[in-house]
């Protein structure tokens, strides 16, 4: 995936919650990926919890479907500059998964990791307190391969690219563990709203 410093996107009215440098997508939902898309089912995924954790534990797909569902409904927004707003995303938050493996106090950090091998990092705070979640649908339906399917870390306050596809699990560190993106020049956080595209944003 290409992106050009000062990407506009097409012209569209603004929407009231449109983070700065975004246009709206309106029904568009681009497909960017760093990998090609995977020939990943729900009975060979699964989802693993390890690093600065009291224990390390791995869910089937059966057994992550099987915890307490929630739901996002929101808006997400991607480095490109496209925002989607309106979205509607069903799975798991990830306080389910973190409150099971018990992080150690050190824990500050986390790398994501897909079954592609693709990675991205996030301060753990980003991830805690109803702000995370592994999703299976999306608008009630299964979560197209494109987008992730069969499951998908998604991390909406941030950058997309920070809500890794494929997901396969979450590393946690006592420091920062610069992920695919971060390594080739972007922000180690991400925020839209203070435009953090890229390090030194």
């Amino acid at each position: 995936m290409n992106v050009t410093r000062g990407f506009t996107g097409r012209s569209r009215a603004r929407h009231p919650g449109l983070p700065p440098g975004q246009y709206d997508a309106g029904a568009d939902w681009p497909v960017l990926s760093a990998e090609v898309t995977p020939d990943l089912t729900p009975e060979e995924w699964t989802f693993r919890v390890d690093g600065l954790v009291a224990e390390e534990r791995t869910w089937t797909w059966a057994e992550a479907r099987a915890l307490p569902g929630s739901v996002y409904e929101g808006d997400i927004h991607c480095v490109t500059s496209w925002s989607k707003f309106g979205v509607r995303f069903g799975g798991v938050s990830l306080d389910v998964f973190l409150d099971a493996v018990r992080p150690d106090p050190a824990a500050t950090h986390a790398v994501a990791y897909a079954h592609t091998g693709y990675t991205s990092s996030l301060p753990l705070a980003d991830l805690r307190g109803g702000r995370a979640w592994i999703a299976f649908t999306y608008d009630g339906a299964p979560l197209a391969p494109e987008h992730g399917g069969p499951a998908r870390l998604l991390v909406p306050h941030l950058y997309f690219w920070k809500s890794a596809k494929w997901i396969a699990g979450i590393r946690l560190l006592d420091h920062d563990e610069p992920g695919f993106w971060e390594q080739n020049g972007y922000h180690a956080r991400g925020n839209p709203w203070e435009e953090q595209r890229y390090s030194g944003d």
